[in-house]
C-alpha cells in the first residue's frame, strides 16, 4: 500500500476542519496482519472483513425487499396486476436511481407503491457504499483500513481520517437539498394542482426526493411541467445539483464558508464543473440546431419557449429521466448523441452514473498529453496522478465492453435497431431514465438484460471488481520493459 495517495500527514489537521479521529500510523500494518490471519468464522465477519461483496449483498437486499412490497396487493390498485419481471425490473430501476418505468406510475401504483419507489430511490441515491460503510460502523464501532479505502474513493476525499465526517455530511446535505426543494416545489405544484395542498405536499416530497436523486419517476402524468418554471426550474436545479457529486458539493460549502477564491478550488471540483458546464452548453446547443424543427419536441413554439425546452432536454438526459414522451421522436442523430452524453454521466460519487464526468475529462487530458509529446498529465497547474489516469482508462474500456454487450444482447432479445438498442444500454448504465422502447413490460429477457446493467453501473465496475478479487500482493519482482508498437 506504499503507492496509495491518501494524505494523513500532521499538517492535514486544519484543513480537516475538525474531522479529527486520526488515523494512527501503523493501521496499515495491523490491518495487513489481519489480512493473513485466518478467516473469519461468522457470516457477518466474513461480510465486514470484504466491504465490496457487503456492498453488493446489501444492494440485493434492497432489491429482494423492495420486490417483494411491489409485488403486494397494496401496492397496485385493485384492477391492476404486477408480474415478477415488472416489480424486480422497477425495484432496480429505483435502488440504481436509474428511473426507467416500464408502467405508468401514476396509474399502476397506489400511494403505497409510490412510497416503496422513493424509499428505494432515497436509499440508492445516498449511495450503496454510504450505507456499507454505517452498517460497518454499526456492527464494529470502527472501520477497518480495507474498508476506510474503499469508502474515501466513493465519497471522493483524500484524507482518510475525514470519511466518518464526510458521512455525516452527506446524509446532512442530501436531505437539506431535498428539503429546499420541498420548500421551493410546493406553492407551484399548489397552484397546478388548484389549491389541493394534500396532494402538493405528496407531489413535492416525492419530486424532491426524485429530482436531486437524479431519477425520473413522476407521481402524475404531468411529467416535468416544462411549462410552469415555478415547478420545472427547481427540479431542474436539484438534478443539477445532484449530479456534480458530494465532493464538488463539500469542496464548494468549504470554500464557501472560509470566504475562498474559485482558484483556491480542488483540482476535482475545477474539473467536475468545467467538464459539466461544457457538456450542458454543447447539449443545449445541439438541440437548439439539430432539433429546431422538431415538432415534438418545441411544438412549433416560439423562440422563448424553444430555449426553455431546449434547456431542460440539455440537463435532464446526463441523468433524469422526467418527461419521456418526446425522447422516442428525436432523430437519430439525436440519440446517438444522447447516448454519448448518458455515457459519461454525472460527477464522480454523484446520484448520477456513467462513467463520471473527471473520468472522460482525465481520458481527453492522456490524450493531449500524448498529442503533445509530454510525460505528465496536467490540468489547472496540477499535475495529475498516473494511476488515476490508469483508473479512468480501465473504467472507459471496461464500460465500453458492458455497453457493447448489452446492445447486442438487447438486439437479439428484443429486435431493436443498433441506435435504439444502444440508447437503452447506455440509459440503464449511466441510470439516464430515458428509453426509446426496447424496455418493454412483454419481453422480460430484455428487462432483464437491462436491469443488469443498471445494477453494474449503479455499484460501479471498480466496486464489483474489489467484491470478487483477493487483496493484491505487493510487486517483488520487476521485469525489464521492452517497447510494443500501438497504433
Amino acid at each position: 500500500m506504499a503507492n496509495l495517495v491518501f494524505d494523513e500527514s500532521s499538517s492535514n489537521r486544519e484543513s480537516s476542519h475538525g474531522y479529527a479521529w486520526w488515523f494512527s500510523g501503523n493501521a496499515f500494518a495491523k490491518a495487513a496482519d489481519e489480512d493473513m490471519r485466518p478467516a473469519a468464522h461468522t457470516f457477518v465477519q466474513r461480510m465486514v472483513t470484504r466491504p465490496g461483496r457487503l456492498t453488493v449483498l446489501y444492494f440485493l437486499v434492497l432489491v429482494v425487499v423492495a420486490t417483494t412490497l411491489l409485488m403486494l396487493p397494496p401496492s397496485t390498485p385493485p384492477d391492476e396486476t404486477t408480474t415478477f419481471s415488472t416489480a424486480l425490473f422497477t425495484a432496480v430501476s429505483a435502488l440504481s436511481t436509474c428511473g426507467i418505468s416500464i408502467v405508468n406510475s401514476t396509474t399502476h401504483w397506489t400511494l403505497f407503491g409510490q412510497a416503496v419507489l422513493l424509499v428505494s430511490v432515497q436509499m440508492g441515491g445516498l449511495g450503496v457504499m454510504t450505507f456499507a460503510s454505517l452498517i460497518t460502523l454499526a456492527i464494529n464501532h470502527h472501520m477497518k483500513a480495507a474498508q476506510r479505502l474503499l469508502t474515501a474513493t466513493e465519497l471522493g476525499t483524500t484524507k482518510l481520517s475525514e470519511i466518518k465526517g464526510v458521512l455525516g455530511v452527506v446524509l446532512t446535505v442530501s436531505f437539506m437539498i431535498e428539503a429546499i426543494t420541498f420548500v421551493a416545489l410546493f406553492p407551484g405544484l399548489l397552484k397546478v394542482n388548484s389549491g389541493d395542498w394534500r396532494k402538493s405536499l405528496w407531489e413535492s416530497l416525492f419530486f424532491a426526493v426524485m429530482s436531486y436523486n437524479n431519477a425520473g419517476f413522476t407521481p402524475d402524468n404531468a411529467g416535468l411541467h416544462v411549462n410552469s418554471w415555478g415547478v420545472g426550474l427547481p427540479i431542474m436545479m436539484s438534478a443539477f445539483c445532484g449530479t456534480l457529486g458530494f465532493p464538488v458539493l463539500l469542496n464548494l460549502i468549504r470554500c464557501g464558508r472560509a470566504h475562498q477564491p474559485p482558484r483556491r478550488w480542488s483540482l476535482h471540483t475545477k474539473i467536475t464543473l468545467m467538464g459539466t458546464f461544457l457538456i450542458v452548453a454543447l447539449s443545449l446547443a445541439w438541440f437548439l440546431i439539430v432539433e429546431w424543427d422538431n415538432p415534438f419536441l418545441f411544438k412549433k413554439a416560439d423562440v422563448n419557449t424553444r430555449m426553455r425546452y431546449a434547456m431542460v432536454a440539455a440537463v435532464m438526459p446526463r441523468s433524469s429521466g422526467f418527461d419521456l414522451t418526446w425522447v422516442p421522436q428525436v432523430s437519430e442523430p439525436t440519440k446517438v448523441f444522447m447516448s454519448a452524453i448518458m455515457f459519461i454521466g454525472g460527477g464522480s460519487t454523484s446520484t448520477a452514473g456513467g462513467i463520471r464526468v473527471t473520468t472522460f475529462a482525465i481520458i481527453l487530458l492522456v490524450c493531449r498529453a500524448s498529442f503533445t509529446g509530454h510525460a505528465d498529465i496536467n490540468a489547472f497547474h496540477r499535475r495529475i496522478h498516473t494511476q488515476v489516469a490508469m483508473a479512468a482508462v480501465s473504467i472507459t474500456s471496461t464500460c465500453l465492453l458492458l455497453v457493447f454487450i448489452s446492445s447486442l444482447s438487447l438486439m437479439l432479445a428484443s429486435g431493436a435497431t443498433l441506435t435504439n438498442a444502444l440508447f437503452d444500454s447506455c440509459s440503464a448504465f449511466g441510470l439516464g431514465g430515458y428509453t426509446v422502447g426496447v424496455a418493454r413490460e412483454d419481453n422480460p429477457a430484455a428487462l432483464a438484460i437491462l436491469a443488469v446493467t443498471m445494477i453494474i453501473g449503479r455499484l460501479g465496475p471498480m466496486t464489483i471488481a474489489y467484491s470478487i478479487s483477493r487483496p493484491r500482493s505487493l510487486e517483488a519482482v520487476r521485469y525489464p520493459s521492452e517497447t510494443v508498437v500501438v497504433g
